[in-house]
This record gives structure tokens, sequence and C-alpha cells, in this order.
């Protein structure tokens, strides 16, 4: 296999994983402690109206939906999870699949709270780093954790990757 596609393959695999691990362990969260889980279909209203031009929102919750918001939400949630994914191997490199550690896992992972607190946040009306939610300390605890969450799923994906890439791509 061209190592373009291994590449490709690996950030998508482990992307996947990685974001379905912070998704798992979010519901086991909301269940066992009422934290309350992310809402992707804001996130897709708030990409709908960023596709047509519009970045910054008062509150993107008071912001008329769109159609397919939801699916729009969970897509970009994925894609961003193999990104990041792909930053880790394209940082630590391919060989990392084959030795999966944790600590560039968890420095990704942890890493990627710049996103939503620069970016999105900002966006939907929250301020930077949730600066104008009733409770900007807590929120950017959760964020944290979810994201460190999410660089554990990395290493779990790492793992999980490297059992498929040694089999099936000869990669390690």
């Amino acid at each position: 296999m061209h190592d373009a596609l291994r590449f490709v393959m690996c950030a998508l695999l482990v992307g996947a994983i990685a974001t379905a691990f912070m998704d798992i362990v979010a519901v086991f969260r909301k269940r066992l402690s009422n934290v309350p889980a992310a809402d992707y279909g804001l996130v897709g209203r708030w990409l709908a109206y960023l596709a047509h031009g519009r970045f910054r929102h008062n509150s993107i919750a008071a912001a008329p939906p769109f159609r397919g918001e939801l699916v729009i939400g969970w897509s970009a949630h994925y894609l961003v999870g193999t990104v990041f994914a792909a930053l880790l191997l394209a940082i630590w490199g391919i060989d990392w699949i084959c030795r999966p550690t944790i600590g560039p896992a968890l420095i990704v992972g942890a890493g990627s709270v710049v996103a939503p607190f620069f970016i999105m946040q900002p966006g939907m009306g929250l301020g930077i780093a949730a600066s104008r939610t009733p409770h900007p300390v807590t929120a950017r605890i959760r964020s944290l954790i979810a994201h460190t969450i999410f660089g554990t799923g990395l290493y779990v994906a790492g793992l999980v990757t490297s059992l498929i890439a040694a089999r099936q791509w000869t990669l390690c």
C-alpha cells in the first residue's frame, strides 16, 4: 500500500475510533454525573451559517435552525477528530501507529481544546474560552476533560489500529 494511502487510512481509523470513544464516554458522564453532552446540532447550525458567510452570533441557540444541522454537526465532529488524528500522525510520524504511546495522544487531545476555545465558542456567542457562559470555569474544565478523553481515545485507537496495520496493511 502506498505511504499516502496508509497515512489517510490510519488517520481515518484513529480519528473515527477516538471520536467514538469520546462520545461513548460522554454518554457515561451524562448518566453518572449529569454532565451535559455537546450539542452537535448547534455546531451544525453554526457551520451552516458559516457556509453562508456569517461567523459570529450573539447566541447560536437563538439563531433560526438550518435543515440538516444535526447531520452537519455530527459529520463535522468526526471530520475534526480525523484531522486531529492526522495531526498526531504528521507530528509523531506514521510509525506511532506501530508503537502508540499515550504522551503524544494526550498532547494532541488536550491541545485540541484550542479550536473550540478560540474559534467555535466565540463564533457561537459563548465568548473566548466560554467567557460569556453562566459558569465559564466549569465550561472550560468540562471542555478540557472532554478533549483529554479524546486524547485517551487517540491512544486507544492507536492500539487498535496497530493491530489492524500490522495484520492487514503490513505497516508495522
